[in-house]
């Protein structure tokens, strides 16, 4: 059972879910691509093996990169790569090589594993409303093997914007054929996901798995612990 809601079910027409921990864990995901990746730096480029053998270092590098290039915090995928390349470039290594290194690793990051719940909600979900795919991450929902269910997909790549940026959720009404105040947003993260739909004038559902406590004073329209739960409160 939610633990709050004021949703007005009535108004909704159209779904748009964050994918990253609302859908599947994203973590298991990224450290299985690092170690693909770390793998294929050992055959291609063995100087940077070594010297990012702890993931922890190349992630250090990821996050000197968003700090060093603000323009592409929207942009996961780029940022990844030019992770990569500077730490070729660290290690005496070949930069060019960022770009097959990035493929592999970007290949390895569509690999997730579904929350037990992700599947069935899904299926109950579209078959009432067209849902739309609204992340800022660089997951894709037809290589993941969920596509058939999305009318659409929003990432804030090609957006050139982000989470909780207003312009993005208006991206994804528009996406969805129906005014914001028609939309409801389904995520995990209370800022990016809750605070960032509520300012733009989107109904909001929190999915909090975990049991955290709602530390805001704005509230969602609707808090719930899985998916499954989310498809009995809308009654679909």
């Amino acid at each position: 059972m939610p633990s709050h809601s004021t949703l007005d079910v009535s108004k909704v027409r159209a779904i748009s879910l964050d994918l990253d921990d609302t859908l599947w864990p994203v973590w298991p995901a990224i450290g299985r691509a690092e170690q693909v990746l770390h793998r294929w730096l050992g055959r291609h480029a063995p100087a940077t093996a070594a010297r990012f053998a702890d993931p922890a270092a190349l992630r250090a590098v990821r996050a000197r990169m968003e700090q060093a290039l603000p323009h592409l915090r929207h942009d996961l995928s780029a940022l990844r790569r030019e992770s990569i390349r500077h730490a070729l470039q660290q290690a005496g290594d070949d930069p060019a090589l960022a770009e097959a290194a990035f493929e592999v690793f970007f290949a390895e990051r569509q690999r997730v594993d579904f929350y037990e719940d992700t599947p069935g909600a899904l299926a109950r979900l579209a078959a009432r409303w067209p849902l739309v795919a609204l992340s800022n991450g660089n997951a894709d929902v037809h290589a993941v093997g969920i596509g058939q269910h999305f009318h659409a997909k929003v990432g804030a790549r090609e957006c050139g914007f982000a989470k909780p940026d207003a312009r993005i959720f208006q991206v994804a009404a528009d996406a969805a054929g129906v005014p914001r105040e028609a939309m409801l947003h389904v995520g995990d993260d209370a800022a990016l996901d809750v605070l960032g739909a509520l300012e733009a004038g989107v109904q909001a559902a929190w999915l909090n798995r975990n049991g955290l406590a709602w530390e805001h004073p704005r509230r969602p329209q609707a808090e719930v612990a899985d998916l499954a739960a989310l498809c009995d409160l809308l009654g679909s």
